[in-house]
């Protein structure tokens, strides 16, 4: 019997993933510090991932780590608190794996780590990692990755790294939520920008899909594995324009459509903006609303990427489509009554 853990398993991915581990037949070992875990049969040990010694004593006794947990802050501030959770927490992980004889090491990464606020077309592992800062988010991820990649064999454990963009589901709590709230306050008559620019998306269990993958691709050869030590962009290899995927849920919810454009320049002065007061503020780390620098900037440009390395070294093949995974996500938004 396997016992794999994941980390920030309370939440929307992490819970997907330890669901499709326990349908693997794994035990299933959840580290996160919600004051609940909603995985049925999973082990729950509260963690925070910046305390080390308790990360350490939470690796105990498993074979291998799904490390999902990060904050998504894409805003200039709270750069201490995102970095600790991001690079801190991983090197935690990274310790408490070696530590405890974990034998595999899956970092879930972001396309962000190659994006400098230009156009990505087709874009493949051979990219360097950015160069240009884009969000305390997009960095610590850099070098969170970093990290990962180069841990491999030390210890005896393998790493990989898996680069989704843009994941969605049932039980979204970010990127599909906040397109409802704009929706419902009327905000979503407007695309920003008038270009047309092409992003990927990936339906949240094709991920699950790339993480059993990797996993098994670790387990069969370990370190000498074809994915130790290597990054694999996993998406739904089937790019459309960002305003084009928002138009598909507006309509099928049932909102008025979309039929203006604004100004990219003002909308990211107004993000700039409302940025600058969140910061005077304190900042805040609470799911953002699409209104930021970063988002802009993602929105404005092509972003979309290869996945035939995942595909050629480890037979990923996504099997829900964007089209069916929106109408999976808008029929459960509809079961729970959230439109």
């Amino acid at each position: 019997m396997t016992v794999s853990l994941v980390t920030g398993g309370c939440g929307f991915l992490g819970a997907a993933i330890a669901r499709g581990l326990q349908a693997r037949g794994d035990d299933v070992v959840v580290l996160d510090v919600a004051d609940a875990c909603p995985v049925d049969g999973a082990e729950y040990r509260r963690v925070d991932i910046t305390d080390k010694a308790a990360v350490i004593e939470g690796c105990r006794g498993v074979d291998t780590i799904v490390h999902n947990a990060s904050i998504v802050h894409t805003k200039w501030n709270k750069e201490d608190v995102v970095w600790g959770v991001n690079l801190g927490g991983t090197e935690n992980m990274l310790e408490g794996a070696r530590d405890n004889g974990v034998s595999r090491f899956i970092y879930i990464s972001s396309g962000s780590v190659v994006y400098e606020g230009k156009d990505i077309e087709n874009g493949d592992e051979s990219m360097p990692y950015a160069s240009i800062s884009q969000a305390p988010y997009a960095d610590s991820k850099i070098q969170a990755e970093k990290v990962v990649l180069e841990a491999n064999g030390k210890g005896g454990v393998a790493t990989c790294a898996l680069r989704p963009h843009v994941v969605f589901g049932p039980g979204d709590q970010r990127f599909l939520p906040a397109l409802l709230a704009n929706a419902k306050a009327g905000r979503l008559r407007a695309q920003i920008g008038r270009g047309v620019w092409l992003s990927d998306y990936t339906y949240v269990t094709n991920l699950v899909d790339a993480v059993l993958l990797a996993d098994e691709a670790l387990a069969r050869d370990g370190v000498e594995s074809v994915a130790a030590g290597s990054a694999y962009f996993i998406t739904n290899g089937e790019p459309m324009p960002f305003w084009d995927f928002v138009r598909k849920v507006v309509a099928r919810l049932g909102f008025p459509p979309i039929k203006y454009t604004v100004p990219k320049s003002l909308m990211y002065g107004i993000a700039a903006i409302k940025e600058g007061i969140d910061t005077l503020k304190g900042g805040t780390l609470n799911a953002e609303d699409g209104l930021t620098r970063f988002a802009i900037r993602y929105m404005c440009t092509h972003h979309y990427f290869s996945i035939e390395k995942a595909r050629r070294e480890l037979g990923y093949d996504p099997a829900v489509s964007v089209d069916e995974g929106i109408e999976r996500t808008c029929q459960h938004l509809e079961a729970i009554g959230a439109v």
